[in-house]
């Protein structure tokens, strides 16, 4: 086995905002496995959120080459590694292989059906309302608007973008940004703007008494939750969880924490950081009938790697097996 781990570095269009901060290039880390003149890719994002960097996740994957060399697999990864972006780039890497290596797309290595396309929401940045409503005007032919909200001005913001698309269906994300005052100020008056999700409003540690407020619109959980073995924790606190591989520690552990939450009774989201349409791929199987897709992060930067992901008619389309899978 060869082993290969390097950075890349994809320009945003424009910046990217959110209630921590701006980014104007998303920065990945790729992996390749190569067996026998196969090559099998994956790619993660290592996020400041969870106390990663891109050199400290190439560490990490660098550190198990022996091991992988020595005949580590994919099941032996996910003890051998805890969840994050460093296990995601190796669990897809080691997926890609496989498919390759059997020649069979991903959804035949799983047993699945053929996959559909899907329907992603589109991202609009935290702004001012005016400039927040200009970007809901110029993308008001997509059917599904997420908004990256903060707090203060978060009402303005919305009616803003209601006002630009008055046909979308809306969704928002506060990404830890509210407390329970703005919770409970906003919840009725984002009802009647017709928002349809609310994704985590409160910070990950204060989210306890979600248990205990009113929730007519049906709350997510995204840095709330990574893994199948915390999902209990947010039964009763949310009602859909937002599963990205980068939490989850790759496919593998993202299907099993899909399948348990769905027999708690949760909905689910599929979410993405921004990366190119390498890191999509593996979550497009997991997002398969998912409530709410949010794999955009292709259409947000200046240029996306080839092949990538065809995202005509407002939908993204199943990817070619050069890509992955």
């Amino acid at each position: 086995m060869e082993i290969r781990v390097f950075s890349e570095s994809w320009p945003i269009r424009g910046s990217f905002t959110i209630s921590r901060g701006s980014k104007t290039a998303a920065d990945v880390v790729v992996v390749e496995l190569t067996q026998d003149g196969v090559t099998g890719r994956g790619e993660c994002v290592p996020y400041a959120r969870y106390s990663e960097s891109v050199p400290g996740v190439i560490a990490q994957i660098e550190a198990l080459i022996p091991a992988i060399r020595d005949g580590l697999d994919r099941e032996g990864l996910q003890s051998a590694m805890v969840a994050g972006a460093a296990r995601n780039a190796l669990d897809c890497a080691f997926w890609d292989l496989e498919s390759k290596q059997h020649r069979q797309r991903i959804w035949q290595r799983l047993n699945k059906p053929a996959p559909e396309a899907l329907l992603t929401a589109y991202t609009l940045s935290l702004d001012t309302p005016e400039n927040m409503q200009r970007a809901a005007t110029e993308n008001a032919f997509r059917p599904l608007l997420k908004l990256k909200l903060a707090g203060a001005g978060d009402l303005d913001r919305v009616a803003a973008v209601r006002k630009g698309s008055p046909a979308a269906r809306i969704i928002v994300d506060a990404n830890e940004g509210w407390n329970e005052q703005i919770y409970r100020e906003l919840i009725p008056e984002l009802q009647k703007l017709g928002v349809e999700m609310i994704e985590q409003p409160l910070p990950a540690g204060d989210d306890a008494i979600l248990a205990s407020l009113p929730r007519p619109i049906p709350i997510c959980a995204d840095e709330s939750c990574h893994d199948s073995a915390t999902l209990h924790e947010l039964v009763g606190r949310y009602d859909m969880i937002n599963i990205k591989l980068d939490k989850t520690g790759g496919l593998t552990e993202a299907l099993e924490l899909r399948k348990q939450a769905e027999a708690a009774g949760m909905k689910i989201m599929v979410g993405c950081m921004l990366a190119s349409s390498l890191a999509m791929a593996p979550a497009f199987v997991v997002a398969q009938g998912a409530q709410v897709v949010d794999l955009d992060g292709p259409l947000l930067l200046q240029k996306d790697r080839e092949p990538g992901f065809d995202y005509s008619d407002n939908l993204m389309h199943a990817p070619d097996a050069a890509l992955w899978g």
